[in-house]
């Protein structure tokens, strides 16, 4: 296991889509293991692989509590089968654009279909913080942020803050 670099913004590969596992490889089950290891450490409760700069359709989720034994979730090609018509707000946060939180309204409930680490295939249904995180993740595979579930505006500010940060950090190197 290793601790991998997360991308941040503005770097144009968090707008990519990610493509399907075509078989799980130990290559597979060493980046699973690189991204709860990188996911922990940030500290997160989910991490799509894109994110460490691996364009596969690979998320890992940890939703316990901190002071809980850890309940790890690995998910091969999710996908979002059925969202309800409900709506749900929910302020999130995203690894890859620190120090950001911003309320997102999704659909409260959803199914997902996924592979497991073994390749069998599953459904479940999601409510909660779950429901948000998975749609979260499932973004990211996409090339979607949550920032482009926000206002023109604050996603604007947001930009900007992050371009202006990378434009001072390129200096400094």
């Amino acid at each position: 296991m290793a601790l991998r670099d997360i991308i941040i913004l503005p770097d144009k590969r968090l707008r990519s889509v990610s493509k399907p596992v075509a078989k799980i490889s130990d290559d597979i089950r060493a980046l699973v293991a690189d991204m709860f290891e990188t996911m922990y450490e940030a500290p997160g409760i989910g991490l799509a692989a894109i994110q460490v700069g691996v364009p596969s359709r690979v998320v890992v989720m940890d939703l316990s509590k901190r002071d809980t034994a850890a309940e790890p979730k690995v998910f091969i090609n999710p996908e979002i089968t059925w969202s309800s018509e409900e709506k749900s707000p929910y302020e999130e946060g995203c690894l890859s654009i620190p120090e950001v939180h911003e309320d997102v309204e999704r659909p409260a409930r959803v199914k997902v279909k996924f592979l497991d680490l073994d390749g069998n295939p599953h459904q479940e249904d999601a409510e909660g913080l779950f429901a948000t995180c998975i749609q979260h993740e499932v973004d990211h595979l996409n090339g979607v942020l949550f920032i482009d579930h926000i206002s023109k505006l604050k996603r604007d500010r947001i930009i900007k803050k992050f371009i202006k940060a990378a434009k001072r950090a390129e200096e400094e190197d």
